[in-house]
C-alpha cells in the first residue's frame, strides 16, 4: 500500500481538497493507497512516514526528504491531470 501525504500551507481545509483529488487519481490508476492531509508545519516532521508527499511547488523547499521518498510539487493544486502526470512519472508508470 502506497502511503501518501497532502500538505498545504493554507491549512487543513485546502489539504483535504487536495487529498480528495489525489484519491480520485489513485483510484483511477487502481493504486492501493492510504492518504493523509495536514499543514506544512505538521508535515515537515512526518515525511518519513510516507512514500509520496504532495505540496504546492513553492513549498517544496520546506521539506528535507531522503531518496526513498517522493516529494511532488504541484503548480495547480486542484488539477487532476497534473496530479496524474506526476504520480505516473514518480512511480515510473509512464
Amino acid at each position: 500500500m502506497l502511503k501518501v501525504l497532502a500538505a498545504c500551507g493554507a491549512g487543513m481545509g485546502s489539504s483535504q481538497i487536495i487529498k480528495m483529488k489525489i484519491k480520485k487519481v489513485l483510484d483511477k490508476l487502481k493504486i492501493d493507497s492510504s492518504i493523509d492531509h495536514m499543514s506544512v508545519g505538521q508535515a515537515k516532521s512526518m515525511v518519513n512516514n510516507y512514500d509520496i508527499i504532495f505540496v504546492a511547488e513553492g513549498l517544496k523547499n520546506n521539506f528535507n526528504v531522503n531518496d526513498s521518498k517522493k516529494l511532488i510539487g504541484l503548480k495547480n493544486l486542484l488539477s487532476e491531470e497534473e496530479i496524474e502526470e506526476k504520480i505516473k512519472a514518480s512511480l515510473n508508470l509512464v
